[in-house]
C-alpha cells in the first residue's frame, strides 16, 4: 500500500459539495447510518458514546478525565520497579543507585479494562541533610496530583524516620493511602510486611515489584479506591482561559510572562532552571484577560541533588492538566532539540491546544534563519497545524501576535463538527480512497461520531480495524476542509462485528 500520506491534496470540489449540503440532508443520513448500527454488536460504553451525540456546535463535551495514582516513598525502595510491574512493560529506569531519573514521570496504565494515570515520584535522591522534609515535600507534591496514593516501603529494611515523616504528611491529607510492602519476594518473608501495620496506615499489601508477587492482588485493590473519573484532573470550567507557557530551561519562558504581565513577577536569570513552580497569574494582552501559568523548564535528566528540577517536571505535568492551551516556546537561537521534540509530544498527549512561541527572533541572523526554517520542516513537521508566533519576550516585539493565535487554537479546541457533515465526508473519502484490503477483508466505516471536544476526538465504527496510516489520511482530510488549526485531533475506532442471526 502507498503511504497515505503521500495521496495527492484534497480538491476543492469536496469542501464545496459538504458545505453545500443542508444540515438537514446530513442529519437525515446520519440516522439511516446510526439505524445499521442496529445490527452489530454493540456495548454499554458504545451506547454511552452514541446517546451523547449532539449537534449543538456550541456543546462543549469532555472525555472523562482519567483517575490519578500517585506512587511515592523514599528513594530505593522499589518505585520506579512497581511502575515497571503496573505498566506491564519497562518504562520507568530502574537501577540499584537510588535515584536514577528518567524523563517521564506520569504514565497511562490499564488494569482489568480500567485506564488510569500513574505519578512515579521515583528517581531522584533528596538532599542528604534535609532527607525527610525533601522526601515529604515530594511526597505531597504528588498527593496534590492524586486521587489515590501508593506509598511504597522496603519490607526487609523496615519503617525508618524518613517514612514516619512522610505518613505524618499522608495523615494530613484527604486521600486516601494503600501501604505497600514492597520486597516480599516468598512467604518467609511476609512478617516483615505484618510489621508495618506499626505506620498506622491500615493494613500492608506485600508484593515483589521484580517478580510480580501480589501486584495482581494489590492493583484490585486499588480499582475499588480510585473513582471511575478523576477529582483532581478535572476540567475547571469558566474564567479566563488558561494558558501554560513551557519549554526546556532558558528559552525565556518567564521572560515572556514578566513582559505581558508588565511587571517583574518571575525571578528570571541566566541560569537556566532557575523558576521552580508555576505562578498564576491574570495577564491582560491587547485588550484580553488570561490566566498565564509560567513553569519550571523541563530539564532532559532531572538529576540536582535537591530535586528541585524533579519537581519542575511533575509541576510541569500539572500545568498541562490545568491548562487549555500550551505556547511552548523555542529559542531560535539554538538547533530545535530532542528535548524541545519532548515537550511538544507532552503537550499532544495531554490533549491540550498548542501554540509555537519562536522567542529571541530579534537575535536571528540571516545565515540561522535558513537552518532554522530547515529544522521547522524536518522536525515540526508533525505540528505543522499549530499557529507560530515569532517573538522576543525580552523587549516584547510582537506579543500582540499571541492572541490571535490562542484564540485560533481554542475555537479549534472547542469545534464540533455535526454528525451528519461527518458522515458525509467519511463517506466521500471512502469513496476517493477506499481502505486496502487485509486477509481477504476491506474493513468498512459503518457510522462516526465525535466524541466530545477539548480536544477534537472522533469515534469511528468499523467492520475491522484500520491501518494508523489511512487514520492519518482522515485526519489530515478533516483539517483540510475544517481547519482545526491548533488543536490535536483524536481519531479513534471501534471494531465492531455483525449480530448472530438466531
Amino acid at each position: 500500500m502507498s503511504d497515505i500520506d503521500d495521496f495527492p491534496e484534497l480538491d476543492d470540489q469536496l469542501g464545496e459539495r459538504l458545505a453545500s449540503l443542508s444540515d438537514d440532508e446530513a442529519a437525515v443520513r446520519a440516522r439511516a447510518l446510526r439505524a445499521g448500527l442496529d445490527d452489530y454488536e454493540l456495548d454499554d460504553e458504545d451506547f454511552d458514546i452514541l446517546e451523547s451525540v449532539t449537534d449543538d456546535p456550541d456543546a462543549i463535551t469532555y472525555l472523562p478525565a482519567l483517575p490519578v495514582l500517585a506512587i511515592v516513598g523514599r528513594p530505593n525502595v522499589g518505585k520506579s520497579a512497581l511502575v515497571n510491574r503496573i505498566l506491564g512493560r519497562r518504562e520507568a529506569v530502574v537501577e540499584d543507585t537510588p535515584g536514577v531519573t528518567r524523563d517521564r514521570v506520569t504514565y497511562k496504565a490499564e488494569w482489568n479494562e480500567r485506564h488510569f494515570t500513574v505519578v512515579d515520584t521515583g528517581g531522584w535522591e533528596p538532599d542528604a541533610r534535609g532527607i525527610d522534609a525533601s522526601v515529604a515535600a515530594q511526597a505531597e507534591v504528588a498527593v496534590d496530583l492524586a486521587d489515590a496514593v501508593l506509598f511504597v516501603v522496603d519490607a526487609n529494611v523496615g519503617a525508618t524516620a524518613t517514612d514516619e515523616h512522610v505518613v505524618r504528611m499522608l495523615r494530613q491529607t484527604n486521600r486516601p493511602v494503600i501501604l505497600v510492602a514492597n520486597k516480599v519476594d516468598d512467604v518467609r518473608q511476609e512478617p516483615n510486611a505484618a510489621e508495618l501495620w506499626s505506620l498506622g496506615l491500615g493494613e500492608p499489601w506485600p508484593v515483589s515489584a521484580v517478580h510480580g508477587r501480589g501486584v495482581a492482588d494489590l492493583l484490585d485493590h486499588v480499582l475499588t479506591i480510585l473513582p471511575e473519573i478523576s477529582a483532581v484532573a478535572k476540567e475547571e470550567v469558566g474564567g479566563p482561559r488558561r494558558v501554560a507557557i513551557i519549554g526546556r530551561p532558558n528559552v525565556g519562558k518567564s521572560s515572556l510572562l514578566n513582559k505581558a504581565a508588565g511587571e517583574e513577577r518571575v525571578v528570571v536569570n541566566d541560569l537556566a532552571g532557575t523558576t521552580r513552580d508555576p505562578v498564576d497569574e491574570q495577564v491582560e494582552i491587547a485588550g484580553k484577560v488570561w490566566r498565564f501559568v509560567d513553569t519550571a523548564g523541563i530539564r532532559r535528566r532531572v538529576n540536582l541533588s535537591q530535586g528541585a528540577d524533579f519537581y519542575a517536571s511533575l509541576r510541569t505535568s500539572a500545568a498541562l492538566e490545568k491548562a487549555e492551551v500550551a505556547v511552548v516556546v523555542l529559542d531560535v537561537t539554538e538547533p530545535v532539540s530532542v528535548q524541545d521534540l519532548k515537550i511538544i509530544d507532552l503537550v499532544l498527549e495531554s490533549g491540550r491546544a498548542l501554540v509555537l512561541a519562536y522567542n529571541k527572533w530579534d537575535l536571528l541572523d540571516d545565515e540561522r534563519r535558513i537552518y532554522l526554517e530547515r529544522e521547522i520542516e524536518q522536525d515540526l513537521s508533525h505540528v505543522a497545524w499549530a499557529p507560530r508566533v515569532n517573538i522576543s519576550a525580552k523587549t516584547g516585539r510582537h506579543l500582540e501576535k499571541l492572541v490571535p493565535a490562542l484564540e485560533t487554537a481554542l475555537e479549534s479546541w472547542d469545534t464540533r463538527i455535526p454528525t451528519g457533515k461527518f458522515n458525509a465526508l467519511l463517506a466521500e473519502l471512502t469513496a476517493e480512497h477506499p481502505h486496502p484490503v487485509r486477509g481477504g477483508k476491506q474493513p468498512r466505516i459503518l457510522f462516526g461520531t465525535q466524541a466530545s471536544s477539548r480536544p477534537p476526538t472522533f469515534v469511528l465504527f468499523t467492520t475491522g480495524f484500520l491501518d494508523p496510516q489511512y487514520r492519518r489520511f482522515i485526519t489530515r482530510r478533516l483539517r483540510e476542509i475544517f481547519g482545526f488549526e491548533g488543536t490535536p485531533i483524536n481519531v479513534n475506532m471501534r471494531v465492531r462485528e455483525r449480530r448472530k442471526r438466531t
